[in-house]
């Protein structure tokens, strides 16, 4: 149990090894897991947390059948912990030279705009700036890409906004981007009807993801329901089930880039777009190597074919 001898003066305040150590933990959920990716010994780890929890005088952390989980009073603190960790971090970032970049870049993204759009753009970046690594992250669940990007565990991320579901980042707008009709080639080019979308067997995105949810809701402004969709979660297993006539899907223009033999896309009978926009906190998105590869993204797009209609 944590001491709760309270501490004056100056050593009341944790050292950044030891924030480390506590967010290490909570999100490998376990100490052996954490250890390995510090690359320290796990007693070294657990010393550094246990001081921590002298100073904060409660348990930040507990064991359960699920590993090791962040108490609430951890669950509070593990999030001041990344802002001060990133913020240390920050100090050095905020002085480089434009063109003397360095470090390391993370950066989610949904899997289309991974697969179609960022290629060229880590390519050239990389060109430019052969001392930074940049990470990609795959995130598909609603909502993900805004909640690393608040907690610090991603610089930026590149994802879907609708309305103001991420006022609270600094959001630079993309493309807006088309969905589609998809169906099999033999179905031929005559217009898509709302009847016809409400009688073809439906094959969609998992429940999870912002596609199905946004593809529910412009099918309900007709009266249909997705209930009856079958669920998929690769889109090239969706893909493959139209071509061989076992239904049709929505799928945004991305997405398709280039579209696969034996399918046909048409419009939609009443237009449906997402858009598409880079996310960061508003106090980094100034740090010369963030700025720098939203501009390298920026520029792509504008000389891309993938990319749709600019926002």
């Amino acid at each position: 149990m944590p001491s709760t001898k309270s501490i004056s003066g100056p050593l009341t305040q944790p050292t950044l090894p030891q924030l480390r150590a506590l967010i290490a933990v909570v999100d490998a959920g376990g100490f052996g897991e954490a250890a390995a990716e510090l690359n320290m010994s796990q007693s070294s780890l657990s010393e550094a947390v246990g001081k921590l929890e002298d100073l904060a005088g409660c348990s930040l952390l507990r064991r359960s059948a699920r590993g090791t989980l962040p108490t609430p009073a951890g669950l509070r603190a593990v999030a001041h912990a990344r802002a001060a960790v990133q913020a240390a971090g920050d100090v050095l970032l905020a002085a480089q030279d434009d063109s003397k970049l360095s470090g390391v870049l993370r950066v989610s993204s949904i899997r289309s705009a991974a697969t179609h759009l960022l290629p060229p753009v880590l390519l050239a970046f990389r060109q430019q700036h052969p001392g930074v690594v940049v990470k990609l992250l795959d995130v598909e669940r609603a909502g993900l890409g805004e909640e690393q990007v608040r907690s610090g565990q991603t610089d930026m991320a590149l994802l879907e906004v609708e309305g103001g579901l991420a006022a609270d980042l600094r959001l630079t707008p993309l493309l807006q981007d088309d969905y589609l009709f998809v169906a099999p080639e033999s179905r031929g080019t005559l217009p898509v009807t709302v009847q016809e979308l409400a009688d073809a067997p439906l094959l969609l995105s998992s429940r999870s993801d912002r596609c199905f949810q946004r593809t529910e809701a412009y099918l309900g402004r007709f009266g249909i329901s997705a209930d009856r969709a079958t669920e998929i979660d690769q889109d090239s297993v969706t893909l493959s089930m139209v071509r061989h006539g076992l239904g049709i899907t929505l799928m945004p223009r991305l997405a398709l880039s280039p579209v696969p033999a034996g399918l046909v896309t048409l419009p939609l009978p009443e237009p449906l777009t997402r858009s598409l926009v880079l996310a960061a906190l508003p106090h980094r998105a100034g740090l010369p190597l963030i700025r720098a590869f939203t501009s390298a993204l920026v520029d792509s797009l504008g000389s891309s074919s993938l990319a749709g209609q600019p926002v």
